[in-house]
């Protein structure tokens, strides 16, 4: 179980959403939240904020979620943090597109609650036994 405190990033265009994924998360212990309302305020928060797990969105007007994990990827200071991308369609070409480009897990909106908080609690106990290695586990 996860016991000291951590940030987890949640970049999404949805006020709704991002209170959903709070409200999904806010029994893990330790966790606090930095949000962001766009693709460019993610990256942005990466910058001021160390966290230990993004979730992101894909489809936001400013720019696209691929494009953001891309980003996240290129650079040596974020590369091992584990991206959860939360996608609207459950299709393989997206899930393809969303792995391809460094996503460590995904899961489809709607998503239930308890089914979030587990992935999310998963993800992060997989990434620190991993040590924040490179390979990236599907959950």
């Amino acid at each position: 179980m996860l016991n000291d405190m951590y940030t987890i990033l949640i970049v999404d265009d949805s006020p709704t959403i991002r209170r959903m994924v709070r409200a999904s998360l806010g029994a893990l212990p330790g966790a606090t939240f930095a949000e962001a309302g766009s693709g460019i305020e993610g990256i942005e928060a990466l910058a001021v904020t160390p966290v230990e797990m993004m979730l992101l969105d894909l489809n936001m007007p400013d720019m696209h979620g691929l494009d953001v994990l891309r980003f996240v990827r290129s650079h040596d200071h974020y590369k091992d943090v584990p991206v959860m991308v939360l996608i609207t369609r459950g299709d393989s070409t997206t899930r393809d597109a969303a792995l391809q480009a460094g996503a460590s897990a995904f899961m489809t909106k709607p998503f239930s609650p308890s089914a979030l908080a587990a992935a999310v609690t998963e993800l992060l106990a997989i990434t620190r036994e991993q040590g924040n290695s490179s390979s990236r586990p599907k959950v």
